[in-house]
């Protein structure tokens, strides 16, 4: 003590009508984790939640603008303290909405579990020589939110008119793919045969995409629009058309649009320390 336990479950709404996309659906995946301690470590320990879940949010991109907390005024009879960590959602106009809650909620789950079931569920502590029904601190969110909000959070539009770049901006490490590979030209299988022997060694590291469908523009803004982070081309200097820059190839940065050449072997580890 304390201790926690944290599970993923189904939840489920009186809902007549569902609105709001799946921001509020009838059935939605729940997260959420109970910790169990000593009541007097309560104050301490909620603080301690707080502070963890706001960094959480925070450590995968939130900006600190979006968020904001949201104190509960009225608390159920059990509850110490409850707060909201909310978002600026921006297809609500910028308007803040619950994505997480963190409620300190005493010893009543316990307690009625106890009272109910015969069975005793207080807790001895051999340090204090103290007995007590351990108080419980919970945090719940909903996936789907989480989910709405990261894509939120994510989508971007740089530049104007026709030549709009749609793209989602995910941190590296919550991007789906994290690099595309690419031969410069489809009909040249020297350069396919090196791209799928590239693509061959980073997939046993990390979620990639082969791709040479098209010109590598198009490609580059298909991979905009999915937020992979990273498109390796593999072009004729790979190949030794210069001879000092054989068997390297060119990395384009998602966000900014700049491209580097690295070696081959360099690979791996570019990717695992921008990632990570």
């Amino acid at each position: 003590m304390p201790f926690g336990i944290a599970q993923a479950g189904k939840a489920f709404r009186n809902e007549i009508a569902a609105r709001q996309y799946i921001f509020r659906t009838r059935e939605f995946e729940q997260l959420e984790m109970q910790y169990f301690h000593n009541p007097l470590q309560t104050k301490e320990l909620y603080e301690m939640w707080k502070e963890i879940r706001w960094e959480w949010f925070l450590s995968l991109g939130i900006p600190s603008e979006k968020i904001r907390w949201y104190k509960h005024e009225k608390l159920a009879h059990y509850a110490s303290d409850a707060y909201d960590i909310e978002y600026s959602y921006g297809f609500f106009g910028g308007d803040f909405k619950e994505v997480e809650g963190i409620h300190a909620r005493g010893d009543w789950d316990l307690s009625q579990h106890s009272k109910f079931s015969g069975v005793p569920l207080d807790y001895f502590d051999e340090e204090t020589k103290t007995r007590f029904t351990p108080h419980i601190m919970e945090t719940s969110v909903g996936l789907g939110r989480l989910f709405l909000m990261f894509m939120d959070n994510a989508y971007t539009e740089d530049g104007e008119g026709e030549d709009t770049r749609v793209f989602l901006k995910f941190p590296p490490k919550l991007a789906p793919i994290k690099c595309a590979v690419f031969p410069l030209l489809k009909n040249k299988p020297e350069l396919v045969a090196k791209a799928r022997e590239v693509f061959a060694m980073l997939r046993t590291e990390f979620m990639c995409e082969f791709d040479d469908n098209g010109n590598v523009g198009k490609r580059y803004r298909r991979q905009d629009e999915i937020g992979t982070p990273f498109c390796v081309t593999i072009d004729f200097d790979t190949l030794g058309e210069t001879p000092e820059l054989k068997d390297t190839v060119t990395i384009r940065d998602r966000d900014t649009g700049e491209q580097k050449r690295l070696p081959i072997g360099e690979l791996t580890n570019y990717l695992k320390t921008a990632i990570l």
